[in-house]
């Protein structure tokens, strides 16, 4: 009669060897090693950006070295986590749960660091906000002279884009923080409305017209007749225009499609059309006093902006004191907003 054995456990995958080399099964006890931070850490980061290139790239390290600690991270949960195709890398379903339960613990490290930090009297870590080219232009300088002041161990990041890549970016772990134009409610983020402006019609400025009296404000459906120099769909203040436009019966006339605040105000003064922007995009440019600028009405273009977070990954204390630096920069320098 054969006697029972009991079923060996799962050893490593095949042709690898468990860390400190090891034979399968022999000097392993029936139980899961230890997760590393450093290789959670880096798992989290690659299925968030899912290629390990970029993810080389956000932690500075080389790619090599990343791929061998995910694949050790791997080994010692006996699973695989990533499927690596030619297009990047995807969690698997195991992965799936590690990536839930992996930025959990991460934030938990993180907070505390932070508490640990606020016993010495400092917060600390690195914040990456996202601001939108015409924002950046206003508030990246008085921004980072407070967040240096209040906060001098924390390190911050900013970065100029699209709303929808922005919001793409806070989903992904790429920022923290980013301020949209018109954000709309959705899964994974959570908003705090900063501030409204008015977009006004920009138009070259007549050889020899002084800027007095202001010209008078002009109705939104005859400002759809005018030649318009506007950024691309599915940029937030294109779709702004267009669905305020339809509300009235009306659509704008396109003259060319430009993504880049400066480069509009090139094509305006050039005579390629007019735009439609705010009084501080107009105001931080090179040539502000090449332009006239129009309120509009009936009825008035009004965009809202917003602090949007990423709801899958709380705010850490650091973030949470750059989100009301944010609010005070940003009220100073548009205070009639």
């Amino acid at each position: 009669m054969r006697s029972a054995v009991a079923p060996s456990p799962p050893g490593p995958f095949p042709g690898e060897r468990p860390p400190g080399g090891a034979p399968a099964g022999v000097g392993r006890a029936d139980k899961l090693a230890p997760v590393d931070l450093k290789q959670l850490e880096y798992f989290v980061r690659v299925a968030e950006l899912g290629s390990f290139t970029r993810a080389a790239i956000s932690l500075d390290v080389a790619q090599p070295a990343l791929s061998r600690q995910v694949r050790l991270l791997e080994v010692e949960l006996r699973q695989s986590l990533l499927v690596r195709n030619g297009r990047g890398a995807t969690p698997t379903e195991a992965g799936k749960l590690l990536l839930e339960h992996g930025r959990g613990i991460l934030h938990q490290v993180e907070r505390a660091r932070e508490e640990l930090g606020r016993v010495r009297g400092s917060l600390a870590g690195r914040v990456a906000i996202g601001l939108p080219p015409t924002l950046a232009r206003v508030l990246t300088v008085p921004l980072t002279r407070a967040f240096r002041r209040e906060l001098p161990e924390a390190q911050l990041s900013i970065s100029e884009g699209l709303s929808t890549a922005m919001q793409e970016g806070l989903l992904h772990g790429r920022l923290d923080i980013a301020v949209l134009y018109n954000a709309q409610p959705a899964a994974g983020i959570e908003m705090l409305p900063l501030l409204d402006e008015d977009l006004l019609l920009v138009q070259a400025r007549p050889p020899g017209l002084s800027e007095d009296p202001p010209p008078p404000p002009m109705a939104l459906r005859d400002v759809a007749r005018l030649p318009l120099v506007i950024p691309s769909r599915p940029n937030a203040i294109r779709m702004h225009v267009e669905s305020e436009m339809a509300g009235i019966g009306c659509r704008p006339r396109i003259a060319l499609e430009i993504d880049g605040v400066s480069a509009i105000l090139d094509l305006v003064a050039d005579g390629a059309g007019c735009a439609l922007l705010s009084r501080h995009a107009v105001a931080s440019s090179i040539r502000p006093s090449a332009f006239t600028m129009r309120a509009i009405c009936e009825p008035a273009l009004r965009t809202r902006l917003s602090l949007v977070t990423s709801s899958l990954r709380p705010a850490t204390l650091t973030q949470q004191a750059t989100l009301a630096l944010i609010q005070r920069t940003a009220s100073v320098q548009f205070p009639s907003a």
